[in-house]
């Protein structure tokens, strides 16, 4: 190659040299302790804003003060020191999304932590979202079905509601959500599970449940364990809801459980008093009330304009000694359509689902409910109501007179039947099967010790012999033929 066209090339070269800055905006650490640091030097920081501190730890950026900045810091943080350099990332804090979550568990930042490979996702999500506005949205009647037969009967829940589900430690309340996630197989619908201040152990035991049942194919599991700083547990359920939405903007339908509520309440109490924001009734900030109405706010039902589909969300609230006007149970009670209560006493009675029919209420009503359940329900929630205001006469049951002694020998059956063993969600049919029988004095004959048993043998009898009937009934047929077939087939059974 000739000296002139070495030269030319350098030319050509030296035109096309473009000149490119980038500009970082640096700050450095103030004070830094208890997972929380005060950086200076940040101007242009944004609320929410992720920063980026020395070894790889990143900062939500929740104060912006005159002179700094109060971060919460998400992950390990005793190296960090004061002087420590902390970079902008300009990005609000986010989450991966998209279908490679569903089957793993993931930490609040969407990194795994079931020991699988490492998940590599395009899209993120903002943890923070505003919800759908009024006109996006649509009522809700469309079912999901808990298979749990004192639920879907008296309390339904329908896709794109938030029923609460409140009660005392130790009083059944994951086992409920639980449930209704197995129970959601073959129903076309993606489930989220947030774990929050939960034991790992307990975790580890619920994932393998879910395993063990199919249910994993459909679920993600977020976790924030008890052991994780109070950062991950106050962001765990705007992570999952975050998931969720991707779902929800492809139009599909999803169930999101935050297991429990209190946890993250007690998580965030604790940030704010760090960055001293003011404490106000039980030390708690301000704006406890708006951080769980802007999370289950997000929970819809979308029209067709707006794309469809629908968060359906089960916050868990933990109360102290059954006492559901304390703080925090008051503002998600106000904020959700509906509650199932958990009472202490029912559960240690064995009645399980431990539920209080009379407290537990569902704003949607039948509407979630398909037309046979709706049928069959009325005569169980006013049988259930008769039987609690007549539960302390039962004692004197030689005494009574034949009417009220009948509603009492109702009552007792329908407690019986509403039992239910955890991990055993019933079909629909099943259910609407032996409420028709029981209400309408079709088991009137069995003992109530035995009632239990009876049901047993005759859910294996329907599922064995009448098959066809049961489908019927999951489809939604309820008429004169659908209910003279169901009546001559508890009379076969009683018969055999």
């Amino acid at each position: 190659m000739s000296v002139n066209s070495i030269v030319e090339e350098l030319r050509k070269n030296i035109a096309a040299f473009e000149k490119q800055t980038e500009t970082e905006e640096i700050g450095s650490v103030v004070e830094v302790g208890d997972n929380i640091a005060r950086v200076g030097g940040l101007i242009k920081c944004q609320a929410n804003e992720m920063l980026e501190f020395p070894g790889g730890t990143f900062g939500v950026a929740l104060n912006l003060e005159e002179e700094t900045v109060g971060v919460v810091l998400l992950g390990e943080s005793r190296h960090i020191k004061e002087g420590d350099t902390v970079k902008r990332t300009g990005r609000i804090l986010s989450v991966p999304v998209g279908e490679n979550l569903i089957g793993r568990v993931v930490n609040p930042l969407g990194q795994t932590i079931d020991g699988g490979a490492e998940i590599h996702s395009e899209k993120f999500y903002p943890i923070e979202k505003i919800a759908a506005g009024v006109m996006k949205r649509e009522r809700v009647s469309q079912p999901v079905q808990t298979g749990i037969k004192a639920i879907d009967s008296m309390i339904p829940i329908g896709r794109g509601q938030r029923e609460l589900i409140i009660g005392d430690r130790q009083t059944g309340k994951t086992a409920i959500a639980i449930d209704t996630i197995i129970n959601q197989k073959g129903k076309d619908m993606i489930c989220v599970y947030v774990a929050i201040g939960q034991k790992q152990s307990k975790v580890a035991r619920i994932v393998a449940k879910l395993k063990e049942t199919g249910a994993m194919d459909y679920t993600i599991v977020v976790s924030a364990s008890a052991s994780d700083p109070a950062s991950l547990l106050y962001i765990a359920p705007y992570a999952g809801v975050a998931m969720a939405e991707y779902f929800m903007d492809q139009g599909k339908d999803v169930l999101c459980v935050y297991d429990d509520l209190s946890k993250q309440a007690w998580a965030y109490r604790e940030v704010s008093l760090l960055l001293r924001r003011p404490p106000g009734r039980e030390a708690y900030p301000g704006d406890v009330f708006y951080l769980h109405s802007r999370l289950l706010e997000r929970a819809c039902r979308r029209n067709q304009e707006a794309g469809g589909g629908s968060i359906t969300a089960l916050p868990i609230i933990e109360t102290q000694a059954g006492d559901v006007t304390a703080y925090i149970p008051t503002n998600v009670i106000s904020i959700t359509d509906g509650q199932i209560f958990l009472e202490s006493d029912l559960f240690y009675r064995g009645i399980r689902p431990a539920l209080n029919v009379g407290i537990s209420v569902s704003r949607v009503g039948s509407d979630a409910q398909v037309k046979p359940m709706k049928k069959v329900a009325g005569k169980i929630k006013l049988g259930m109501a008769q039987f609690r205001e007549l539960e302390a006469f039962a004692q004197f049951a030689s005494d009574l007179d034949p009417e009220t002694k009948k509603q009492i020998d109702l009552g007792q059956r329908l407690v019986e039947i509403l039992k239910q063993p955890q991990y055993e969600p019933m079909p629909i049919a099943n259910q609407v099967a032996i409420i028709y029988a029981v209400t309408n004095g079709l088991a009137n004959d069995v003992e109530v010790k035995n009632i239990q048993a009876w049901e047993k043998k005759f859910h294996n009898f329907m599922n064995a012999s009448k098959q066809t009937l049961l489908e019927k009934i999951s489809n939604g047929e309820w008429n004169e033929d659908v209910v003279k077939e169901l009546k001559e087939a508890v009379e076969e059974f009683k018969k055999q």
